[in-house]
């Protein structure tokens, strides 16, 4: 699907998500910096002109099995919500489910993921459990007709299939992120791209990983992550 770019748009979400972040690094913290900028990034979305378009509603759950990616900042903000919003048997069924899912996807590389349909531990009951602090892959899945995204799951290994998506919640979503992964690379953290499950379980093992994060050291010491194609960065101020 083809789109024309609204440079003046992009161009804005970029600048000010990238000053916003950085202040808040630097008055907060990186974790509560996510948690601002994870509240604007659903702003933007919500008020794009056409977010009226999409198909994307509570119970639909096709994208819950597809590979996620996510930064680490967003793994210790996942775990910190685990850890204060579900009980005690909710997060004996997420962890466990978490080390079923690294123990499968380990050894898989990238292309191999994508054409591998697996639950997400954080579905439950058809809902997300982790919502207001799911990844920002997830806060950007979006699409305008739900038979693409069914397709893509009844038929994952056809990396042909391109579900429908809102031009303007692309524009916004895409703009967002990319320039609070630049503010994350600029301030000295690893913005690097990790499997859900995987790195989840590399926190959960390892401690020190947080504090080796914090340090803007390289997190998780048994992990290869890789670098996100960045598709505005032509246009960044």
């Amino acid at each position: 699907m083809e789109i024309t770019l609204d440079l003046a748009f992009i161009q804005d979400i970029l600048a000010q998500e990238r000053r916003d972040v950085a202040d808040e690094i630097r008055a907060s913290g990186v974790h509560r910096a996510l948690e601002h900028s994870q509240l604007r990034h659903d702003s933007r979305i919500a008020s794009a002109p056409d977010v009226g378009t999409l198909a994307c509603r509570a119970g639909c759950t096709w994208c819950c099995y597809f590979t996620v990616d996510v930064r680490p900042v967003e793994v210790f903000r996942i775990l910190d919500f685990v850890e204060t919003s579900l009980e005690a048997d909710q997060k004996a069924r997420v962890y466990a489910e978490v080390h079923s899912n690294s123990a499968a996807l380990r050894r898989l590389d990238r292309a191999a993921r994508v054409t591998r349909n697996i639950k997400c531990p954080f579905l439950y009951d058809g809902k997300c459990t982790i919502y207001a602090a799911r990844p920002q892959s997830c806060r950007n899945y979006h699409a305008t007709d739900v038979a693409g995204c069914r397709q893509s799951y009844e038929d994952p290994g056809n990396l042909e299939i391109d579900p429908e998506f809102a031009p303007w919640v692309y524009q916004a979503g895409t703009a967002h992120v990319e320039a609070f992964s630049t503010a994350l690379r600029d301030s000295g953290f690893d913005v690097s791209a990790y499997e859900l499950n995987c790195a989840l379980e590399e926190a959960l093992s390892d401690p020190a990983a947080r504090q080796r994060f914090e340090a803007g050291l390289k997190p998780f010491e048994n992990l290869e992550g890789e670098e996100v194609p960045v598709e505005f960065d032509d246009l960044d101020p």
